[in-house]
């Protein structure tokens, strides 16, 4: 289980999260939800160890993370997809999965047969390079390359953002595949309510840097919850 335990973070003077507390399981997927600034990505990146914390604790499998840097939490089991892909533009589809091998041991550096059966238009395009694919594209390869690190808890953040539907969906039966096994947490940050309602097992909404509605998505009310999405 991740466990994030009353945290908050600091930019400068600006108290970007207060007091906020989650959990993940397992072959579940927690939905964090909430407008454009109220902190969801800062959450990510302190989970993800890009940035300090002030206050509280961040625990993955009963071990803490706070302390780590990123290469560490990573070698823990840790697989980040941020917000905008950040494939690199220059390398081949085939290079950027193989930037997953930095995380990985040295005996499991290699692609895993099952990526080509998540998203088999990568295996049509090794060759060309990232900059080259669509949106959706670039997300598929962005997801695949934190698989390669065969991760334990995998945190993306907004996967649906500027991507064409017919991908939404093909991503979505993708996450719901991969918790199903049961050898994963989920943690998914998203706008876009549709998807998370179909996807998660627990919501968490923010609003202002705390997390003001939480619990299994059947007992929050829709309602309630799509008020702190709009505008």
């Amino acid at each position: 289980m991740l466990k994030v335990d009353d945290v908050h973070l600091y930019y400068g003077a600006s108290h970007t999260l207060r007091g906020v507390s989650l959990t993940a399981e397992k072959g579940r997927i927690a939905c964090v939800l909430g407008r454009n600034g109220v902190g969801k990505t800062s959450l990510l990146r302190a989970i993800v160890g890009l940035t300090p914390i002030r206050q509280g604790t961040i625990a993955w499998e009963d071990g803490p993370l706070d302390g780590l840097g990123p290469h560490a939490r990573a070698r823990r089991g840790v697989a980040y997809v941020p917000q905008g892909r950040e494939i690199f533009p220059r390398l081949s589809v085939l290079e950027n999965l193989q930037t997953g091998f930095a995380a990985a041991p040295r005996g499991q550096r290699s692609i895993p047969d099952e990526i080509f059966e998540l998203f088999p238009i990568l295996k049509q395009m090794l060759r060309r390079r990232g900059g080259d694919l669509s949106g959706g594209q670039q997300q598929q390869l962005a997801i695949a390359r934190a698989l390669v690190t065969r991760p334990q808890l995998l945190i993306l953040d907004e996967p649906t953002e500027g991507i064409q539907p017919s991908i939404i969906k093909d991503i979505g039966t993708v996450i719901a595949r991969l918790a199903a096994r049961g050898e994963m947490a989920i943690l998914l940050v998203e706008q876009y309510f549709d998807f998370a309602r179909e996807l998660a097992n627990q919501l968490f909404v923010m609003d202002r840097g705390e997390v003001v509605m939480q619990g299994p998505k059947e007992e929050l009310d829709e309602a309630d919850v799509r008020r702190y999405l709009t505008v």
